[in-house]
């Protein structure tokens, strides 16, 4: 019996075969909506460590229940004033990096 080499990908392999290389439209989309999905597991994680109701953060915020559930699901439907009000009522800081020719830019 013959045996057959199994060849193995990486993820970046496969990411460029299915989702586009790096700065393709598709990859940007891609990646953009994997960081969002994150950040509202981020806000829903931190909203459950404060015992709060999504309504409780809802009133916190100054906004509707339905929005901090969309937000957790969908954290793109939100703007980044909104997602700012939400960590500042959930007392958790956040920090925004900006990176320039793969260096970090600092504001002093």
């Amino acid at each position: 019996m013959e045996s057959k080499e199994i060849k193995s990908f990486s993820l970046e392999e496969m990411k460029n075969k299915y989702l586009g290389k790096i700065g393709t439209q598709e990859r940007d989309d891609y990646e953009y909506e994997l960081r969002m999905d994150v950040l509202g597991k981020m806000i829903k994680k931190a909203r459950q460590e404060r015992n709060l109701t999504q309504e409780q953060l809802g009133e916190l915020v100054g906004v509707q229940k339905s929005q901090i559930s969309k937000l957790e699901s969908h954290a793109n439907s939100a703007t980044i004033d909104t997602i700012l009000k939400v960590f500042k009522a959930l007392k958790a800081e956040i920090h925004f990096n900006v990176m320039l020719e793969k260096q970090y830019i600092q504001l002093s």
